[in-house]
């Protein structure tokens, strides 16, 4: 198949480090023009060097997601520099560890200011746009956590929550209107990135981690940039997440057992590291702004399930059908009594 990605333009928000600086160094391999936005500019600065080593363009504009004016500014200069928007990729997010009673509502606010509506933001400049040319794709990154809450991060769920619902109504709406804008997304599970050296943390001295196994973020990468060329409903990314979104799907109680009784939503989110308190809540952090984070040694390389799964849809349904059956038979096995 010919890249549909060779010269088009693509706006990227959450540029400067993790999924998507390794989204932006595979959109310059496959020779795309990337406007790049996050808060950083000497990361986004380095993040565009990549681009343009890699064999793309590459157009770098500070912007803060969860201000409409600065969002709008972003889609004016894609357009003045390179005429169009061919994808927009809302990628921005940041995350904070704490129980529900101890996020004040600023931080409440922010969270969901940048999560939600910064990609809100993004998809009506995006459409604003594409509408125009009457095409275009807009690519929005949820998590697995859009599926089901974790504790200690209730914000961070209830915002990626919001992304999948919005998500869906946006593409159901264009849908309807027979319009040619394709709308996906991508929902990672547990990623080594820096997330996790920037996320705001009241869980004591050790540094949060994703729940394990984690993935590299060139498997997120990877998904994004399959759903620029070929647009999917939902793409998961890593089948520790899918496990946990059909746990939720057949059995929350089951979730609610593993999450709660075997210590994985709590030690299991916390490091041996001790804990970085250079946040980046409420403005960017000092760094570190690299595409991987400090968890190398629990990460797996990649996701053959994803590969193999989630980018072929009838190979997926074979898969969900089957890890369906066996998740049936497991608890019906835990149900029955046990000979004395």
């Amino acid at each position: 198949m010919p890249n549909a990605l060779n010269h088009q333009v693509v706006v990227l928000t959450g540029a400067s480090s993790g999924i998507g600086r390794a989204t932006a160094r595979e959109l310059g391999r496959r020779g795309a023009s990337v406007v790049l936005a996050a808060r950083k500019e000497e990361a986004l600065e380095e993040a565009a060097r990549e681009v343009t080593q890699a064999g793309g363009k590459a157009l770098p504009v500070v912007t803060d997601v969860a201000e409409w004016d600065q969002v709008e500014r972003l889609a004016r200069v894609a357009l003045e520099e390179f005429g169009r928007i061919d994808t927009w990729v809302n990628n921005a997010g940041i995350m904070e560890y704490a129980p529900v009673e101890q996020t004040t509502h600023e931080e409440y606010e922010r969270i969901i200011r940048v999560n939600l509506l910064g990609q809100m933001h993004g998809s009506r400049a995006a459409l604003l746009a594409m509408r125009r040319r009457g095409a275009g794709t807009i690519v929005n990154v949820s998590s697995v956590e859009g599926w089901f809450g974790v504790p200690y991060t209730a914000a961070y769920s209830a915002s990626k929550g919001g992304v999948r619902n919005f998500t869906e109504a946006l593409r159901r709406e264009l849908m309807l209107e027979g319009s040619p804008i394709r709308v996906a997304m991508v929902s990672p599970s547990g990623i080594d990135t820096p997330l996790f050296d920037h996320a705001r943390s009241k869980m004591g001295s050790r540094k949060p981690m994703p729940l394990p196994p984690a993935y590299p973020p060139e498997t997120v990468a990877e998904a994004i940039v399959f759903a620029c060329e070929r647009p999917r409903n939902e793409i998961v990314v890593g089948g520790a997440g899918k496990m946990f979104v059909l746990m939720e799907r057949l059995c929350p109680a089951l979730l609610d057992w593993v999450l709660a009784k075997t210590g994985m939503a709590r030690e299991g989110q916390l490091s041996d590291q001790p804990d970085n308190p250079d946040d980046n809540l409420f403005g960017a952090a000092g760094g570190p702004y690299e595409t991987r984070g400090s968890f190398r040694d629990m990460s797996l390389s990649s996701s053959l399930y994803t590969r193999l799964f989630e980018l072929h849809p009838m190979l997926k349904g074979l898969a969900i059908g089957a890890g369906a059956v066996g998740l049936m038979a497991l608890l019906r096995s835990m149900s029955r009594p046990r000979a004395r």
